[in-house]
């Protein structure tokens, strides 16, 4: 078993990989990043996107969305977060590999929350993860492109699902077919870069356009690693 002493006297890195649309291969390659991680000897928990519906410390935040109106309070999500990197640090894990958790943005963008409230809440964030170390991986493709591969994937059933979605949440009630959809998460990605521009974090954008899963994987591991303080 390969060992990697350097890291254990270290906080825990929360990497949060996160999508600008379905469909750009965000959680394949989260699923690739929690194995290469492994593989390196550390110890990773790997957060998948349904996880937050089970993990113990967002028992809150699945509470809190199962009742109507089916929207959760900024601050129980912070609360859950901080509990959740706090029994990282207290367990010993080198690495938090998590898929579409933080920074919660188009749950509270739907959720009609403005761009000053998001900003506070990210304020908030920011120190109830501190000093937990963050790199947010921001995988992105032109929406419209993704879209159709998320539809192809999943079927047309899930497109009337996720359109229906978005025109139902009150912050998101302009979208009505697929351009406004990618209209809508065009302005989110600039949105996202804005907020997390305010963060100490890093922020790893990774185009997919043109690359298949294992070039991104590659070109995203290849950047992550000095981040990370591994070696090569």
């Amino acid at each position: 078993m390969p060992t990697n002493h350097h890291h254990h006297h270290r906080r825990p890195h929360l990497i949060s990989v996160i999508g600008n649309s379905p469909g750009v291969g965000k959680s394949t390659l989260c699923r690739s990043l929690a194995t290469w991680l492994t593989e390196t000897g550390s110890t990773v928990e790997h957060f998948a996107e349904a996880d937050i519906l089970t993990h113990p410390a967002f028992r809150p935040v699945a509470e809190e969305f199962a009742a109507a109106p089916h929207t959760v309070r900024p601050e129980t999500l912070i609360a859950a977060t901080r509990t959740y990197v706090t029994d990282a640090r207290a367990a010993g894990t080198d690495f938090l590999v998590t898929d579409a958790l933080l920074p919660f943005i188009p749950s509270l963008v739907a959720w009609g929350h403005d761009e000053p409230a998001l900003a506070r809440f990210l304020e908030d964030l920011v120190a109830a993860v501190h000093p937990t170390d963050v790199t947010v991986v921001h995988v992105q493709d032109d929406p419209a492109a993704a879209l159709r591969r998320a539809i192809d994937r999943e079927g047309p059933a899930w497109e009337d699902w996720y359109l229906t979605k978005l025109a139902n949440s009150p912050g998101t009630s302009t979208v009505h077919d697929l351009d406004s959809a990618a209209a809508h998460l065009r302005t989110e990605t600039a949105l996202t870069h804005r907020l997390l521009a305010t963060t100490p974090w890093n922020l790893l954008p990774i185009h997919t356009t043109n690359r298949t899963a294992p070039q991104t994987f590659a070109h995203t591991r290849t950047h992550l690693t000095p981040l990370l303080g591994l070696t090569p």
